[in-house]
């Protein structure tokens, strides 16, 4: 009889375990989105932005520009400026040059993070290469733009923001075509 109860013990607690597991898996998303509010890292961009603001001539933030490859791409990768001096609520726009220096076609997606984390959601994006997949041929450079406007309602103590993209090698997922030349 001790045993049947033992097991029965046993068996309630390990489906205990499983649903607090099940349960902490479910939990860790907003666990994570807290942890990066609180460290300001991973800042998620507000996204495609539609609307218009009027520009506020008196407020200027500096918005830095970051490029880095992930580990295993090979593509020269970079902002054409290091920074730019915007006004709030005005648009404008950042060359990004990506240039495929090896012999085959490849594709990358870019992900972007905005520092600090709070200011993330007052940074629209209006036209930004990290909303499409890219495709360069061997050999290919080209200039992709990101479009911007930094919200009036950007917290005031904010005066300085840091856009950074992460290229990554996505080619085994997503195979590019190789353009055909065709004789004349």
């Amino acid at each position: 009889m001790s045993d049947n109860l033992s097991t029965g013990r046993l068996v309630t607690r390990l489906l205990l375990v499983v649903a607090c597991m099940f349960a902490f898996g479910f939990a860790l998303v907003p666990i994570y989105d807290v942890m990066c509010q609180a460290f300001g890292i991973n800042g998620k961009t507000a996204g495609a932005y539609q609307g218009e603001q009027a520009v506020d001539e008196a407020r200027q933030v500096r918005v830095q520009f970051l490029a880095t490859n992930a580990a295993d791409m090979v593509w020269e990768f970079g902002p054409q400026a290091d920074e730019l001096t915007v006004q709030a609520g005005a648009s404008n726009e950042m060359l990004f040059i990506a240039y495929n220096p090896t012999d085959k076609p490849m594709t990358a997606q870019a992900i972007p993070s905005v520092a600090p984390s709070k200011a993330a959601a007052f940074f629209h994006k209006t036209e930004c290469f990290c909303f499409t997949q890219q495709v360069l041929q061997p050999g290919e450079r080209i200039e992709m733009p990101v479009r911007f406007i930094v919200d009036r309602d950007l917290p005031k103590e904010v005066k300085h923001l840091t856009l950074a993209y992460t290229l990554f090698d996505i080619t085994a997922r997503k195979p590019p075509v190789a353009q055909v030349t065709q004789a004349p």
